[in-house]
């Protein structure tokens, strides 16, 4: 396993990590998604360290939080020996102190998910959304009181715009508060939205994207194509109404594509797909998420060879996209080209 550093941190990360949304799944999103128990955890967690996968993803908001209770346990005796990454935010209920990042809130969060995952401390802790109520000046100031306080050891956010991203980190320097080091995204083959902002942007301010959904919410497992609907028994007939949308012809496009470097190199549709993400600039680890043995096996085959240039450049042109405005001049037009050659 590859080990990257995580942003401008001194934390190293396995360019490949394990998303914990199926443990203990309940509920319309999370029940679809899987509903790994304690035994089937410990199995999963073994498979991931044996294959120098350290760094476990979850979420207090993960099936009202289960998954961090079975992570918690499937952890248990062994915790020197990995990376617990959780997030926090998004509503636990419908109180009003049951959502957001308040300091009162986000302390309280932060000790709830870490009497569900039976440690005194998480590695990464991730801002979940953007909550528009709270200032950034109480958000950074209580990121540092949790970090100097032994409970968090490095800060990030998820799923956050670019301009929020930099006000937090400018905070942080005003104050001499820990920067955010890390960010979660949705990035994949079929969502590159990614490149336009929030990857030169991590680049800029040392944040390491951690992504999630690298196989477009399902759709990039090799099941789907052009002769082939979605498969009875996939999770996204119950959650494509959750998923990053994708327009059809381009889905197909880049399956088309995905298929034949598969052939090419004798790997599978998700390893090619998860392989090309590895690649990309500012990627510190991507996420990958499995309901059974099998699938985790075959998610765990994207390391360890390389694509080449060719299958690189094929790929690339498949899976591009124009981005929206102000972006659009810069791929349009030469004079806007010229001055930033690097955005093309």
């Amino acid at each position: 396993m590859d080990y990257r550093q995580l942003g401008s941190s001194g934390l190293r990360v396995p360019a490949l990590s394990f998303g914990t949304a199926t443990f203990g799944g309940s509920g319309p999103l999370f029940g679809a998604w899987g509903h790994t128990d304690e035994t089937e955890a410990r199995r999963m967690v073994d498979i991931c360290l044996d294959a120098g996968v350290t760094l476990f993803d979850t979420a207090d908001v993960y099936s009202n939080g289960a998954s961090e209770t079975v992570l918690g346990a499937a952890i248990k005796g062994r915790r020197d020996q990995v990376l617990v990454s959780t997030k926090t935010g998004l509503p636990m209920g419908d109180g009003p102190g049951d959502w957001g990042t308040s300091r009162a809130r986000l302390i309280r969060a932060v000790e709830a998910s870490l009497r569900r995952l039976g440690t005194d401390h998480v590695d990464i802790l991730q801002v979940h959304a953007y909550d528009a109520s709270t200032p950034a000046e109480e958000l950074m100031g209580t990121l540092d009181t949790l970090i100097a306080a032994g409970k968090v050891r490095y800060a990030g956010v998820s799923n956050y715009p670019g301009w929020q991203v930099m006000k937090a980190q400018a905070i942080a320097d005003r104050y001499g508060w820990p920067r955010l080091v890390a960010h979660q995204v949705y990035y994949s083959m079929i969502g590159r939205a990614y490149e336009a902002d929030l990857m030169p942007l991590g680049a800029d301010q040392g944040l390491g994207a951690l992504v999630w959904s690298p196989l477009g919410w399902g759709r990039l497992t090799g099941r789907i194509g052009r002769d082939r609907p979605i498969p009875a028994g996939s999770r996204l007939h119950d959650t494509e109404q959750f998923a990053p949308p994708v327009e059809t012809d381009h889905l197909y496009r880049v399956v088309d594509a995905l298929e034949g470097v598969a052939a090419d190199t004798g790997k599978t549709v998700p390893q090619v797909a998860i392989n090309w993400l590895l690649r990309r600039p500012t990627v510190a680890s991507v996420i990958i998420g499995a309901r059974t043995e099998e699938q985790l096996r075959d998610n765990l085959g994207a390391v360890g060879w390389a694509l080449s240039a060719d299958q690189v450049a094929t790929l690339d042109a498949a899976s591009d996209v124009l981005p929206p405005y102000p972006h659009t001049p810069y791929r349009q037009q030469e004079g806007f080209a010229r001055l930033n050659p690097a955005l093309v």
